[in-house]
């Protein structure tokens, strides 16, 4: 292949790569936006999270394209190509946490017409960030090349894990006190749920960057809570 079609190649797929950037960040800000709608009982920022969801879809729509176009037009082959299929699985798992925000966004729109639970706003705020930050990193790992950022970020995803377990049980225990809290305590263990399954996609960009690095997914178990209650959402 000609130093021309490579340079092209590199061309492309940084252009790619920026509108993955573009992505993340939007996401990473619809994280915390969700998260702090919920603890002010914003309706105007909860409802503007819910609207930049389809910028978010928006940029995935269009990382796709290129992608697709990149691969068409260049043909690469072994890593080039794990290189230009990357963008493509990490832009679903950023399409997938901006569907958990929106979500948020909207039962956080519900909650405001119900009793405020104790201190639970403030522990999912904590919950989020945490989720943020490792969004953010695995980010930068993919944009550095960094396998072992990536595996830090792989390894926390077991903190955010046990947050979610902590709050499960805080809501269990405000259920049974007062079968008044049912209702706004099912919202927000949904809300948590989210927030856990937003970690575990950051996991996933995470692994992905060590396949890119390394040409192999992590061969050991994804580190997760035992206690951790699935639940659909």
């Amino acid at each position: 292949m000609s130093d021309h079609i490579l340079s092209a190649f590199d061309r492309d797929l940084e252009a790619v790569q920026a509108l993955v950037v573009k992505m993340g960040g939007l996401v990473e800000e619809q994280i915390l936006n969700c998260a702090k709608a919920l603890e002010t009982r914003d309706d105007e920022l909860a409802q503007e999270v819910r609207n930049r969801d389809k910028a978010v879809d928006a940029l995935e729509e269009k990382i796709n394209e290129e992608a697709a176009r990149l691969i068409a037009l260049r043909a690469p082959a072994a890593r080039d190509l794990r290189m230009a299929l990357s963008v493509i699985k990490i832009s679903a798992s950023l399409e997938r946490v901006g569907d958990y925000a929106k979500n948020i966004g909207k039962r956080s729109q519900v909650l405001m017409d119900s009793p405020a639970i104790n201190g639970t706003p403030a522990a999912i705020r904590r919950m989020a960030q945490a989720t943020e930050a490792m969004l953010k990193d695995a980010l930068d790992s993919y944009i550095q090349r960094d396998a072992d950022l990536a595996r830090d970020v792989r390894a926390r995803d077991l903190e955010v894990d046990q947050m979610y377990n902590a709050l499960f049980r805080e809501f269990l225990t405000y259920m049974l006190e007062d079968p008044r809290n049912i209702t706004p305590c099912m919202h927000l263990h949904f809300i948590a749920k989210n927030i856990e399954r937003m970690g575990d996609h950051a996991t996933s960009i995470a692994e992905q960057v060590i396949y890119l690095v390394t040409g192999e997914m992590p061969d050991d178990a994804r580190p997760k809570s035992s206690s951790v209650i699935e639940t659909e959402v």
